[in-house]
């Protein structure tokens, strides 16, 4: 399917060809036949990308912040190999769309197949060819309303955020800065709540379209502003001032305060500046409120992405509702989108619509909608220009990927292009990270569902680096299929899932493995070297400084990710019984109790392991602690000896064994033998984990030995 991304090395937006999108859990798909380019907040981004890591940087010292924080954790040289990452993606463009519902997922009974509809969102509305949509941010798009007109469905929830928040009553006087696409939404929303309306504009043609549309004044902003508005307002000022312009100024931040009344509202609605004039606020009591977008639930990912809505009757107007109410005004001929729209290009021509907002062209422009032939066919498969490798019985390894996130196109992924394996075919939820990826590893084609790797005769190994949920059903298919698997950490995130694995892995002619790397490290295997002959149990501290991840990230989610103990405690278990070379029978758990709705307080915790040999482990794994500390700290005692295990460094820099694991990989597939960790040991790694949690809701040790 074509879809619009910008290169974030060039700049450039350009149109691509992607997989279509595969259907998720709480989504619809929905095969676009509209969307709007919202001019300046996509000229914004585009601008800021293409002035380059400076230009970036200055704007986003928190960044800056971070890369320095993972040199001196990770080094130079994985730093740099993570921001060269970052460089060459590319990143979606747009976020309001119009469409017909293809495909609904089993857990959605909102939309059927057929329906018309408009959709909203970063990353789900982009302009392309299919959407895929959560349910939250997806409504029912009016009979009279076309699909032209429901593509504004987005931009008109943000206009009407802004108006509820300057809360009108009819007749007051209100002020709207700045008459782009939102201005001049914003104008007829308050016409439409009763209100007088005043809007400000540098541009002639804008101020003349606001007059048009219903404003009772509008006037090119000049010297004589605060004049002709305090005569409109009969001299009391205005009673809101809504900003919707997009400018690095505080120009519209100071008008604003001198035009207002006294306890007078201001909204910014727009990307403004925001230096706060505290005298001309303070002395007339001013309220300022910044808009967060489309209403409540942006940025929520429990109500965006996991389709949690909240009670109507606390909530009244969500950004959902906010949509369909706009849409409802526009089907009843109270706002005008069809004024707006000053041009359309079929998406294949969409770097011309670009070129257009960005001033490469002196032709003025509002409105810019992008158009679609529902009908045309399109492609799951988009060859990537990566040639089948000729077969040698040596090293005839066919890499499939399901799942690109970070970690695997890091790690994993130059490792096995080290060791010559043919990258075949990679699918991901989305697409972009599939065509990015395989791109730049040489993948021979981009798919767009899981079924089509592990279909694939042709691939017999099969990595799979989705979220954890998946884990365990995408190992359990591809053994069925008598395929090798490597499954990134953890394998299962419940003893169902791992008893269903297992026994696909005991009937299946290919290898289960796993990515506890940690193991095949230079350290570890040195350390392992050094108690080889101990005829007493090893005691082992092992100090993990985890670092903290918000309570809303999907690794925190108990059904998605499974928390951070079954995420990453697996990692830590799995080396200490590689050092004991014997499984854990018990564990005993404690937890922080921080009773703070930010802190999950298994994030902090204390773990003790007793394994079969009589050896003692303990892992305090601490989430809140500084993150200028290395992460991880090894102390093993035992048969008169210790050895420290300081971050997996060396004098080569750090080593946690990734390349290591991939080639004992390589080698085992080509040679033969058994998979590197054996069957018994994952299963007691990641049932540790469960029962760590067991633990920490019983406040019992827990028994492995069963």
């Amino acid at each position: 399917m074509k879809q619009v991304l910008q290169n974030r090395k060039t700049g450039r937006p350009f149109v691509g060809e992607l997989p279509v999108p595969a259907l998720q859990r709480g989504r619809v798909l929905v095969r676009t036949v509209a969307s709007l380019i919202s001019a300046g907040t996509e000229r914004a981004a585009v601008e800021l990308v293409s002035k380059g890591l400076v230009q970036e940087a200055r704007q986003r010292p928190d960044l800056v912040k971070a890369v320095v924080a993972k040199v001196k954790n990770e080094g130079l040289l994985n730093t740099f190999a993570a921001v060269r990452d970052k460089m060459v993606a590319s990143q979606a463009l747009g976020y309001s769309a119009a469409g017909i519902v293809t495909d609904v997922a089993e857990d959605v009974t909102e939309f059927q197949i057929g329906d018309r509809v408009a959709c909203a969102g970063v990353g789900y509305a982009s302009h392309a060819e299919v959407l895929s949509v959560p349910k939250n941010l997806c409504v029912q798009l009016p009979e009279t309303v076309s699909f032209q007109a429901g593509a504004y469905g987005t931009l008109g929830a943000i206009a009407l955020q802004g108006v509820r928040l300057a809360e009108p009553t009819l007749g007051e006087s209100v002020v709207v800065i700045g008459l782009g696409l939102v201005g001049q939404l914003t104008v007829q929303l308050l016409k439409a709540n009763g209100c007088r309306v005043f809007g400000l504009d540098l541009d002639p043609s804008r101020v003349s379209l606001a007059m048009e549309l219903g404003a009772d004044r509008a006037v090119v902003s000049g010297e004589a502003t605060e004049k002709e508005i305090a005569a409109f307002t009969r001299g009391r000022g205005a009673d809101a001032v809504l900003i919707t312009a997009a400018t690095d100024s505080n120009q519209p931040v100071e008008l604003a305060a001198k035009i207002s009344r006294l306890k007078g509202r201001v909204i910014v609605v727009g990307m403004t500046g925001l230096d706060i004039p505290r005298a001309p606020f303070f002395s007339r009591e001013l309220k300022l409120v910044i808009s967060m977008s489309y209403g409540p639930g942006r940025y929520d990912p429990d109500y965006e992405e996991k389709g949690h809505d909240y009670p109507i009757g606390y909530v009244r107007w969500t950004e959902k509702r906010n949509i369909e109410s706009f849409l409802d005004l526009v089907a009843e001929k109270r706002v005008n989108v069809d004024k707006l729209t000053t041009h359309q290009f079929p998406i294949e021509e969409a770097e011309r619509a670009y070129q257009l907002i960005s001033g490469s062209s002196t032709e003025p422009y509002l409105g810019v909608v992008l158009n679609y032939d529902p009908e045309a066919d399109l492609t799951r498969r988009v060859a990537l220009g990566g040639a089948p490798a000729p077969r040698q019985a040596a090293r005839g390894i066919v890499l499939g990927v399901i799942g690109a996130g970070g970690y695997v196109p890091a790690m994993l992924l130059p490792h096995f292009k080290t060791e010559g394996v043919e990258f075949r075919s990679i699918a991901t939820a989305s697409g972009i990270s599939a065509h990015d990826v395989g791109k730049r590893f040489g993948f021979v084609e981009a798919v767009s569902s899981a079924d089509e790797v592990l279909d694939d005769n042709d691939v017999n190994l099969v990595v799979v680096g989705t979220r954890h949920d998946l884990h365990a059903e995408l190992a359990r298919k591809a053994l069925e299929r008598n395929k090798n698997v490597f499954v990134e950490k953890p394998l299962a995130l419940n003893d169902e899932q791992l008893d269903a694995v297992l026994e696909a892995a005991e009937r299946s002619s290919g290898l289960l493995m796993v990515g506890f790397n940690r193991r095949f490290s230079p350290s570890a295997r040195q350390a392992n070297e050094v108690f080889a002959k101990r005829d007493t149990p090893l005691s082992i501290l092992y100090r993990v400084n985890a670092g903290h991840i918000p309570k809303e990230h999907w690794t925190q989610d108990p059904l998605e990710g499974g928390g951070r103990i079954i995420g990453e405690v697996c990692h830590f278990v799995d080396l200490m019984q590689f050092f004991t070379g014997a499984p854990p029978v018990s564990v005993y758990a404690e937890s922080v109790s921080a009773r703070s709705p930010k802190i999950v307080d298994a994030d902090s915790v204390f773990i003790t392991l007793r394994f079969a040999d009589g050896s003692n482990g303990v892992i305090a794994y601490l989430s809140e602690g500084d993150k200028s500390l290395p992460k991880e700290r090894i102390e093993i005692f035992g048969a008169g000896t210790s050895f420290v295990i300081d971050d997996f460094r060396s004098g080569k820099g750090q080593d946690k064994g990734q390349q290591h694991q991939v080639q004992r990989i390589c080698a085992i597939l080509r040679e033969g033998g058994p998979a590197p960790i054996s069957l018994d040991e994952l299963a007691a790694t990641t049932r540790a984990t469960f029962r760590v949690l067991d633990s920490l809701r019983s406040k019992c040790v827990v028994s492995l030995e069963s």
